[in-house]
C-alpha cells in the first residue's frame, strides 16, 4: 500500500477500515542469504538498501525486542554534516543528502525538518577552530555558516550572552541540519523494507553464531537455527558482547547516554544549538517539550539506564547557556548503550571471520548516520568492497595507526 493524500481521504472516508499492517510478523525461514543481526535504524537500513540498490530478495533482519526498542527511539533526533575530518565529513554529507530525499525514498513521513544546527563557540580560539572546520565543510560540499555574537543574538535574544565564564562570541550554523522523528525512521525503514520481501523478525534474540572452518554459516536463536549465507551485525551497544560470539574483541566500550524532555512549552527553539563551553545539546519537538542532552555516563555498562551525576552536569550546562531552562519541569529521560569507539569514528568492515561483518563504534553519531551507514554496509555485504565515502571505517585502523579523530569519544581509550 502507498500513501498518499488520496488514500487519507479515501480512508477517511471509508471509516479507516483499509489500512494494512506497516510490515508482517513472519516465522523465520531455516536459511536466508544475508542475515543482519540488530532490528534498529542501521539494521534496517542496511536491509532496506539491500533490498531495493542491490537487488538481495533473500534477507532476514533479527531483533532481540521489538522495532525502535533501542537506541533509534532513544536519542534527540538530531541530524548534521558539520564534521571536519576527511574520514568523517564525505561520508556524514553523504548521509545528509540520503535524509533530504529519505520521504519520497520510503513512502513514508519521516518528519524532516531542515531547522538549522547551530555550534556555540566562547573564546577566540574556539572560533579560530570553526573557521577550519566551516571551511572544511564548505571544500566537501557541505553548508556552512560562521555568525558573530550579533548575528546569533537576533537568532536567539535570551541565551546568556554575558556569562563571565562562557560569553557567547559566535557560532557555526549549518542551515540544512536538524531534527528527524526518530521512530518514524524505524517504522519507515522496517515498512519499506518489508514491502521489498524482507523478513523483519521481532523478539528473536541471537545466543550463537555457527562458525565452520574459519566461515559463519548460521545463527543459534531464541526461535531456532537459522543458516545464512552471510551475516551482518549492527547491535550498537551489545557489538562487544555480539562479536565475542566470534571469539574477536573489539576496540569499543559500552556506555550509557541519557537524554532528556521538558513539558510543552511555546515555541522556542526553532533550531537545534549546542553549547561550546560543556557537552549540552537541546532543540524543540513539535510536541514543545525542550528535548536536550549532555555526557556519556562515565562507567561502562549495558544498562538503558543512567545516573544522576551525570543528570546534574547535562542541567548546569543548560542552566549556564540558557538560565530560563531552570524554570521548565523534567517530564522524562531515557538512556541508550553506546558503541564508544576509541578515535570516536565508526566502523564498517569485514572481520577476519569468513562471511561475518560489522557495523558499529558510533559513539554520539549514530542516528543522524542511519541512511549512509546502511547504504554502506549493504553496499560492502552485497560486493564485498567498502562504499567509497567509508573507505575510511576499517577495523584495523588502530592496528595500523589510522585513526580517524575527531573527537576522541572513548571514555578509557588508554586500556586498549
Amino acid at each position: 500500500m502507498r500513501y498518499s493524500a488520496l488514500r487519507l481521504l479515501r480512508e477517511a472516508l471509508r471509516g479507516n477500515r483499509g489500512w494494512e499492517r506497516a510490515w508482517r510478523d513472519p516465522e523465520p525461514q531455516p536459511e536466508y542469504d544475508i542475515v543482519i543481526i540488530g532490528g534498529g535504524g542501521h539494521g534496517l537500513a542496511t536491509a532496506h538498501y539491500l533490498a531495493s540498490r542491490y537487488g538481495q530478495a533473500r534477507v532476514a533482519v533479527l531483533e532481540k525486542g521489538w522495532i525502535g526498542s533501542g537506541n533509534v527511539g532513544r536519542n534527540t533526533t538530531i541530524i548534521r554534516s558539520n564534521y571536519l575530518l576527511d574520514g568523517n565529513q564525505p561520508f556524514y554529507e553523504f548521509s545528509l543528502r540520503l535524509w533530504e530525499g529519505l520521504e519520497q525514498d520510503l513512502n513514508y513521513n519521516a518528519m524532516v525538518s531542515q531547522r538549522g544546527v547551530l555550534n556555540l563557540c566562547h573564546s577566540d580560539a574556539q572560533r579560530d577552530a570553526f573557521v577550519r572546520r566551516g571551511n572544511a565543510m564548505k571544500l566537501h560540499g557541505a553548508d556552512a555558516e560562521l555568525l558573530d555574537t550579533e548575528a546569533v543574538r537576533a537568532m536567539y535574544p535570551w541565551l546568556n550572552f554575558d556569562n563571565a565564564r562562557f560569553p557567547i562570541r559566535g557560532g557555526l550554523l549549518q542551515r540544512r541540519g536538524g531534527t528527524v522523528r526518530h521512530d518514524a525512521v524505524a517504522w519507515g525503514y522496517a515498512r519499506a523494507a518489508d514491502s521489498r520481501g524482507v523478513d523483519i523478525i521481532q523478539n528473536c534474540e541471537v545466543t550463537g553464531l555457527r562458525i565452520a572452518d574459519g566461515r559463519v554459516t548460521g545463527v543459534d536463536t531464541s526461535r531456532g537455527v537459522i543458516g545464512a549465507g552471510k551475516v551482518g551485525v549492527a547491535v550498537a551497544g551489545n557489538s562487544s558482547r555480539v562479536m565475542a560470539m566470534a571469539g574477536l574483541r573489539l576496540p569499543i566500550e559500552s556506555h550509557v547516554l541519557q537524554a532528556f524532555v521538558t513539558e510543552g512549552l511555546k515555541p522556542l527553539i526553532d533550531g537545534v544549538i549546542t553549547f561550546g563551553a560543556g557537552h549540552f545539546y537541546v532543540s524543540q519537538s513539535d510536541k514543545g517539550g525542550l528535548v536536550f542532552g549532555g555526557d556519556i555516563d562515565g562507567y561502562n555498562s549495558y544498562a538503558q539506564r543512567g545516573n544522576l551525576p551525570v543528570v546534574e552536569d547535562v542541567v548546569e550546562s543548560g542552566m549556564a547557556l540558557m538560565p530560563a531552562i531552570g524554570r521548565a519541569r523534567l517530564l522524562r529521560m531515557w538512556g541508550g548503550v553506546m558503541d564508544m569507539s576509541m578515535d570516536g569514528s565508526p566502523i564498517i568492515d569485514r572481520t577476519p571471520v569468513d562471511g561475518l561483518y560489522f557495523n558499529g563504534g558510533w559513539c554520539y553519531g549514530g542516528f543522524k548516520a542511519t541512511p549512509a551507514s546502511g547504504m554502506a554496509f549493504a553496499h560492502l555485504l552485497a560486493t564485498d568492497t567498502p562504499h567509497p565515502t567509508a573507505a575510511a571505517y576499517r577495523l584495523d585502523r588502530f592496528r595500523h595507526g589510522r585513526m580517524i579523530d575527531e573527537k576522541g569519544m572513548g571514555a578509557q581509550p588508554n586500556l586498549h
